[in-house]
């Protein structure tokens, strides 16, 4: 394959990652990095490194759109951002002494997981719930307007989400996907967010977790400009694209999608990594 034709096939597969990532919250690199190891045969840390490059572009082309859509509560993304920052240079850290193999299997393990328990629905809550104390000290609570108007929302179980956060940026640091997929399943899940709340919310704040981890993958070498340039370019333009289509979208088409992505990724990684595809040897 010759140099034109790897950053013409890898910067499509890079619009469809950023637009698959800004409608599902997940940034585009939990595509990114699959598709260059699997399909293009590319090292996985340098994969890891353009992904966050991508991630980054992502939550530029994204974040500007939900912004005026006023689905992104800016407040939480801020508070959050403190525990995956600390938690995505503790993974970026930790990836030096991970073999790549044993990497691949855990970001297989997962998407998995992401997977089933992003089709579950959060129950609704009882007109009468008491708000949450600190989301009310922090005035976190907020609202949305959708096909049926303006829609109020409460935050719940601050110190849980508090502490997904931090996980999801340690896996942030260490797979190079954003950690969109556990941000948006700790504020669905845990904080009891609106979904397109939570995926709005997510892509605001990938941005400023894959900055804190790339700094370290930069200074290792392990981002290639001939490979992060196109994907760069093309997350960025599949996310305004996304940010577009999910205003009009379904809630509970975005979950299928968020899940059938998740499950097939999943699974390709699981394989790949089980039957040695990326390397048994740490650097």
């Amino acid at each position: 394959m010759t140099v034109l034709a790897f950053t013409v096939l890898v910067f499509l597969g890079a619009t469809v990652a950023g637009f698959l990532g800004a409608l599902t919250g997940l940034g585009g690199g939990v595509v990114i990095v699959p598709l260059l190891t699997i399909f293009f045969g590319v090292d996985l840390r340098y994969a890891v490194g353009a992904s966050l490059v991508s991630v980054i572009a992502t939550s530029s082309g994204a974040a500007a759109a939900y912004l005026r859509e006023g689905y992104t509560n800016i407040r939480i993304g801020m508070f959050l951002e403190i525990a995956t920052t600390l938690g995505a240079l503790s993974g970026a850290w930790l990836a030096a002494l991970v073999v790549p193999d044993a990497l691949a299997v855990v970001f297989g393990a997962v998407l998995l997981v992401t997977a089933l328990l992003a089709t579950r629905r959060h129950p609704k809550e009882a007109p009468d719930a008491l708000p949450d104390p600190i989301a009310a000290r922090l005035r976190l609570d907020g609202a949305y307007t959708d096909r049926e108007g303006l829609r109020p929302y409460h935050v719940r179980r601050v110190p849980l989400g508090f502490a997904l956060m931090f996980v999801a940026g340690g896996i942030s640091g260490l797979l190079g996907i954003g950690s969109g997929a556990f941000k948006v399943l700790a504020m669905d899940q845990a904080m009891r967010l609106p979904f397109k709340v939570s995926t709005t919310t997510s892509n605001f704040m990938i941005g400023v977790t894959a900055a804190a981890s790339a700094g370290v993958y930069l200074r290792r070498g392990w981002i290639e400009p001939g490979i992060a340039l196109p994907v760069m370019l093309g997350v960025l333009l599949g996310s305004m694209l996304g940010a577009y289509v999910l205003v009009g979208a379904r809630v509970t088409k975005l979950r299928l999608l968020f899940a059938l992505v998740m499950i097939a990724l999943g699974v390709q990684m699981i394989y790949s990594g089980a039957m040695g595809g990326f390397g048994g040897e740490a650097p």
